[in-house]
Order: C-alpha cells, then structure tokens, then sequence
C-alpha cells in the first residue's frame, strides 16, 4: 500500500489540509510526511491522562471525606502515606513484587512511547513533484523479485524482510545451480537506487546451505 501526496504550489489553494498549514498559508509538507511514517502517540498520552484524573478525583474525595470528619472511603491519604514510607514492612513479599513489577511495566511503557521514534513500517520516496509513502511490504516484494531473477528461482525461494535500516533478503537455490550472492546483492541494491527510499536500507543476503530440488 502507498499514499502520493502531492507538493502543493503555495497559490494554489486546492486540497489543503488546514491542520498542516505553515504560518505562511503553505502546506507544510515535513508535517504531513511525519504523520504518514509515524505513528501517534495519542493513546499512550490519553491513557496517562486518564490515570492522572482518577488519582486526582480519589485524593480529592478522601480529602473531601476527611475534611467533614467521615471515615475514609478506602484509605485515609496520611495512613496511605505512612504505609508507602514504611515500605516493604507489613506486606506480603509476593504481593509486593506483583505490584512492583505492574508499575516497572506500566513505566516502561510510557517511557519507551516517549523516547522512541514510533516509525512505522513504511518509506518514504521523496520525487520532484509528489511524496510517496509505500509501506515496507510494498518494498520487499519489490526487492524479492529482483533477487528472484538475478538468482533464477521460483518466487517460493525468496523472502524479503525489510525495516527500516536494513533489507535482509534470503534465498533457498535449486540444488545443483549455483547462485551468486554478489549479483543478488548488487540486482537488490540497483532496484533500492532506483526506488530512492528515505532512509535507504543496507542489503544483507543469506543463502540458505540447503538447496531446493527442481520441478
């Protein structure tokens, strides 16, 4: 799958999407290109958020239930306070690795969605006139019939795994004919030139040491 974005004239004020506007009315490509190729973070933030306004609405009722005098509705927030200090006296270890390794995870998890890129699995082709987002299936399968004929093999004999540093392509021969892993890197790299993917993959071949035996 791809998507062709074109690169809009600033005067032409055709097909413009308002949320990717410079500030001089142009569209701003860099914006739309980074929604294409990476992913959101909207869920990991949206779940913070939530989790945020839950503690918030508890504390503020065991405040609320505590300033007129009623007992605590779950816990009363400086006994709370005192138990957390006092850790780990008190509580059973298994239920205090359990609940340390929740909150290891939950950590984890929004730190890596902050920290990491969240690229998707796709490229970009940056041409003259249009952007073209191909996804990196697109690419593989394009790579995987290069290596097919350079290596004169059926298409079952070649699979292609494309990221996006690297494109790892794997070949099973035909027993009894040799292949060359120099013409399948070289006929891989040619068609990777001629794609221009933004960033370009480094090619790594593998030949299997099992042949497969002809039809």
């Amino acid at each position: 799958m791809s998507s062709v974005i074109e690169r809009q004239n600033p005067a032409d004020g055709h097909h413009r999407n308002a949320g990717a506007l410079g500030r001089d009315g142009s569209v701003d490509m860099d914006r739309i290109l980074h929604r294409e190729t990476h992913s959101s973070r909207a869920t990991a933030a949206c779940i913070a958020a939530v989790l945020v306004i839950l503690l918030s609405l508890y504390a503020l009722l065991e405040a609320a239930v505590r300033a007129i005098g009623q007992p605590p509705w779950l816990i009363d927030p400086q006994t709370a306070a005192e138990r957390i200090v006092a850790l780990p006296d008190g509580m059973p270890p298994l239920l205090l690795g359990v609940i340390g390794a929740v909150v290891a995870a939950a950590g984890l998890f929004f730190f890596l969605s902050a920290i990491l890129p969240g690229r998707r699995a796709k490229h970009l082709l940056d041409m003259p006139r249009v952007a073209v987002v191909v996804d990196d299936e697109v690419i593989a399968s394009s790579l995987a019939r290069r290596a097919r004929l350079a290596a004169n093999v059926t298409p079952e004999q070649v699979m292609v795994v494309v990221s996006q540093r690297q494109a790892i392509v794997n070949v099973r021969p035909t027993s009894g004919v040799p292949v060359s892993e120099n013409a399948v890197r070289e006929a891989v790299e040619d068609e990777l030139r001629s794609m221009a993917p933004v960033p370009v993959p480094s090619v790594r071949v593998n030949l299997a040491e099992t042949g497969v035996i002809g039809a």
